[in-house]
């Protein structure tokens, strides 16, 4: 499953990530770059150690499990 990860500063200066689960592909980075700034613009997620205050990275992630049977 591939899997879209926002990563944020917080007042703290520690990275908080954000995972999204099925992303729209192909990922447009000028439409993630939006949303991330109108998530900080609108303080709209929360982080223990303080307000987002700095975008630090995004990507995608892929995670393939392969069951081995016994």
């Amino acid at each position: 499953m591939r899997k879209l990860e926002l990563k944020f500063l917080n007042k703290e200066s520690k990275v908080v990530t954000y995972t999204l689960d099925h992303p729209v592909e192909p990922v447009n980075p000028k439409t993630i770059q939006e949303a991330m700034d109108t998530i900080l613009r609108e303080n709209a997620l929360y982080s223990t150690g303080g307000d987002l205050i700095e975008i630090h990275s995004a990507r995608i992630v892929e995670r393939i499990v392969e069951e081995i049977e016994l």
